[in-house]
């Protein structure tokens, strides 16, 4: 999901690397750019947000809220934009960034640059929460703890993203089940599965978390919709 090589030739990409550890993921996930972008207000709000002080209940609540509906927003991103399937208006094709990428990473699941949100994507994201963290809420802590919590699941969804998508191998339950599921997804079938960072949680809600054991492999998991 990222534009920084998208249409540039084979023969002209970095070599890709092999990651079994992390520390060698660690080092590759910060020499792209979207970590950077998201880590500049991550930072400044938590630097903020512990200057501030004024901490009070609805702080809990603000982060419990996103918390919470985090898998929900994940799911209907995924797709209603990511899987979008291009449409015909008037002789004119409607498509956008986000889903071409996204098809790009289906078809070359390990091209790590294109698992990473594309930073034109973040240029214009990471202004809007920045102003709705300064002014949308009553309080500016609060702003800040909301601008704090979004940008720390921003920079969690593209660590969680992209270290499935390299060749290090799960330890612990809680990454397995994320790394199945995403893993499903990608090689079983792209019409289930729809959550990254956690596992049977929106799609278990809204019916796309199947037994894969009774699920059809897809002729399209690496060609969405068939576009190519």
């Amino acid at each position: 999901m990222s534009t920084d090589h998208a249409t540039a030739p084979a023969k002209t990409r970095r070599k890709r690397p092999t990651i079994t550890t992390l520390r060698a993921a660690f080092i590759e996930f910060w020499r792209h750019p979207s970590p950077w972008m998201i880590a500049v207000p991550l930072v400044g709000a938590a630097a903020t947000r512990l200057a501030l002080g004024d901490w009070q209940w609805t702080d809990a609540l603000v982060v419990a809220v996103l918390l919470a509906v985090s898998p929900l927003v994940e799911w209907l991103i995924h797709v209603g934009i990511l899987h979008w399937r291009p449409r015909q208006l008037g002789g004119i094709t409607i498509d956008w960034v986000l889903p071409r990428d996204h098809r790009r990473h289906h078809r070359d699941p390990r091209d790590i640059p294109l698992i990473f949100i594309p930073w034109p994507v973040l240029v214009g994201l990471l202004p809007v929460l920045t102003v709705l963290g300064l002014f949308a809420f009553p309080r500016l802590a609060l702003g800040m703890t909301f601008l704090l919590t979004v940008t720390a699941f921003l920079m969690f969804y593209e660590w969680t993203h992209y270290l499935i998508h390299t060749d290090y191998k799960p330890r612990h339950r809680p990454y397995r089940a994320v790394y199945r599921n995403h893993r499903f997804h990608h090689f079983k079938n792209e019409h289930y599965w729809y959550t990254v960072t956690s596992s049977g949680t929106a799609d278990r809600l809204l019916g796309t978390y199947p037994d894969p054991t009774q699920v059809t492999t897809s002729k399209t998991a690496k060609n969405l919709h068939g576009s190519t």
